[in-house]
């Protein structure tokens, strides 16, 4: 039990009736002893037991210790019955919590400790003293031996293990049969070894203890207290090595997945929302199988994996989506789920995520699974997919409120939604909306871990945002060029993609006019761009000519190398200009598309290759179109 696991109704209950009946197995002891004092020479197993009670080895992965002191507790039922072996356990057992630390030595776990060992000796005791022979002449026979004390050992480890197993698993909801097996079941050596060792001490001093024969056994007992701990201490190493390679393998399935989630640029922090509204709706729905958990807290941040290949375009589309496109949206699930299928993950990741979009009346994709066919970690992320949706700002449409999005899941109830799962997530949403909230502002990442500042943390998810919504645009802008008719249209849309996408205050095109070389203007958008209607700059000259001179982009020269004075005419002032020629067939000069902005130093990399791309394509168009060439009027009041 965790000194920090805060215990359920059913864990607290459990851990009183096993204290209660400890101490009354061991008041039972208590009066036997007082009733019928042992011979002398128990005192001596008082000492051993001490002694070897302060050998514990901690269990790795669990809050238990192994000690070497059953030997001796055996050795005391055999020799003096149940009373003095309880007696023992107690003494061996607050002997061990000495050796815990601080916090970890809490009241309520020593006395479940005192208790279950002294509730499990005492039952295996009585039960050995049933079947147990007499010693005949003083001396047992060592067959007649052998089924008691195989018993006794096996009784009082199944008993002990299987109490203190419950307790853990309740404690921390998970299985108490998982818990025994893979933690507990291999003890049982230790109690095997220590029955066999008290049977030789038995058998050849059976109503006397030979100090002789206890001294030949501690070197035996040294032996195995060392092999154990060589033992032990190589399976801590590696359920250390485990957990520390688990800690990267889920901190890079969490940097990945923020990065989809960044690739979305709507959905900030909806991944991380996503998790903690799941992985907390499957224990108030009563997963308890730790791979399950597992499986539904890693599909819960790569549900939406598939997304990485969706166009952009589609995915932050602004309004609705097409047949086609909306086709193509529904692949995510299966590439999602077919790019995991190659990760080896020891839980059943990759159907949660190929069926989170399947609906309770089968009317889903991508295999159309019904009811309880679709597992149930697909079942919960689906209600809690569609929630965060609809609470959140989308391209297509501003959030909802909480009422709102209860609403459209009570409508969708027992069509779309398991109804269970839809009733549980509204009653529970409440309890579990600020530690998901928190979740989503914090977006925590393997980046964010590694001790940069937040500004620093953020910075590459920002990148990608960044990207995605370029991506996003310069898409848009190149199906806007080719529902343009003439030049003049496309130069349009040409200047108001330019300043969406970069700092862009003004943004002019210039066309080169071959006979008299020299540059143009035909078209100003932005603050003041009437004042450029007409600007005329000999190619090889200035910022605008050098860039049509050399065929290569300028990136944030000085907008007065350009303007000269005029840049001063522009409020604010003008201070950086990007440049960047566009060409016709055969690469022909056709111009060039120039950008101004009130700072230094104002245009990135990610800027230039958006103007350049602009460009470029400005030029397939107007190569393609019959334009007059004319001047491009603006309106005044037009701002960004």
């Amino acid at each position: 039990m965790s000194p920090t696991t805060k215990l359920s109704s059913a864990a607290k209950t459990y851990i009183g009736v096993v204290i209660v009946a400890g101490f009354l197995a061991l008041a039972h002891s208590a009066t036997a002893v007082v009733g019928s004092p042992p011979p002398r020479g128990w005192e001596v197993l008082v000492a051993l037991t001490l002694l070897t009670g302060s050998l514990t080895l901690k269990i790795p992965t669990i809050s238990a210790r192994l000690s070497v002191s059953e030997v001796f507790v055996f050795a005391a039922v055999l020799w003096f019955g149940p009373g003095v072996a309880t007696f023992l356990v107690v003494l061996d057992t607050l002997v061990g919590t000495l050796w815990l630390r601080g916090r970890n030595r809490t009241a309520i776990r020593t006395l479940f400790n005192v208790s279950a060992g002294a509730l499990a000796i005492w039952l295996a005791a009585n039960l050995y003293e049933l079947v147990g022979p007499q010693a005949v002449n003083g001396k047992y026979v060592v067959e007649n031996l052998l089924f008691p004390v195989g018993l006794l050992a096996i009784s009082y480890f199944a008993i002990n293990s299987v109490l203190i197993a419950t307790a853990v698993g309740l404690s921390q909801g998970s299985s108490p049969l998982e818990l025994w097996r893979r933690n507990f079941l291999w003890l049982s050596l230790n109690y095997l070894v220590g029955a066999s060792v008290a049977l030789m001490l038995v058998a050849y001093t059976p109503s006397s203890i030979d100090f002789s024969t206890i001294s030949a056994v501690i070197p035996l007992l040294v032996i195995t207290y060392l092999m154990f701990r060589m033992s032990l201490g190589r399976v801590d190493d590696a359920h250390r090595h485990v957990t520390q390679v688990n800690e990267m393998y889920l901190a890079t399935i969490e940097a990945l997945a923020l990065a989809v989630d960044a690739k979305d640029q709507v959905t900030h922090g909806h991944i991380r929302r996503v998790q903690v509204y799941t992985t907390e709706m499957a224990g108030r729905l009563g997963v308890r199988d730790a791979r399950q958990l597992k499986a539904i807290e890693a599909a819960a941040l790569l549900h939406d994996m598939g997304k990485l290949a969706i166009p952009e375009h589609i995915l932050n589309k602004p309004g609705k989506l097409t047949v086609a496109e909306f086709d193509n949206m529904k692949r995510h699930a299966d590439i999602g789920a077919d790019l995991l299928s190659s990760v080896r993950f020891p839980y059943p990741v990759v159907p949660i995520v190929r069926h989170h979009h399947e609906n309770w009346d089968g009317t889903g994709y991508p295999t159309g699974l019904a009811g309880v066919d679709i597992p149930l970690g697909a079942r919960i992320l689906s209600v809690v997919d569609c929630f965060d949706a609809l609470t959140s700002d989308r391209p297509y449409r501003p959030r909802l409120s909480t009422a709102e999005a209860f609403e459209i899941l009570l409508e969708r109830r027992g069509r779309m939604y398991d109804p269970i799962v839809v009733d549980a997530f509204i009653s529970a949403h409440a309890a579990i909306a600020p530690l998901a909230n928190e979740a989503g502002e914090q977006a925590r990442s393997l980046i964010a871990s590694s001790g940069q500042s937040p500004e620093q943390s953020n910075r590459p998810f920002d990148d990608i945002r960044a990207t995605a919504a370029q991506s996003s645009s310069l898409t848009e802008y190149q199906s806007e060029l080719q529902r343009s008719t003439t030049s003049e249209q496309a130069i349009l849309v040409a200047t108001e993609f330019a300043r969406l996408l970069t700092p862009s205050t003004a943004c002019a095109v210039y066309k080169y006019l071959p006979d008299v070389d020299v540059l143009r203007c035909v078209a100003c958008s932005g603050n003041e761009g009437s004042l450029l209607n007409g600007f005329t700059i000999k190619r090889g000259e200035r910022v605008t000519g050098w860039a049509a001179a050399n065929n290569r982009t300028v990136t944030n020269s000085q907008a007065e190398l350009d303007l000269q004075a005029l840049s001063n005419s522009f409020n604010p002032p003008l201070r950086a200009v990007i440049a960047a020629p566009y060409f016709g067939a055969q690469d022909k000069l056709l111009g060039v598309l120039t950008g101004y902005a009130a700072k230094d130093n104002a245009f990135s990399d990610a800027h230039r290759y958006a103007f350049e791309r602009i460009a470029m394509l400005l030029g397939e168009r107007i190569a393609s179109n019959s334009g007059s060439g004319s001047i491009v009027k603006f309106p005044r009041s037009e701002r960004r």
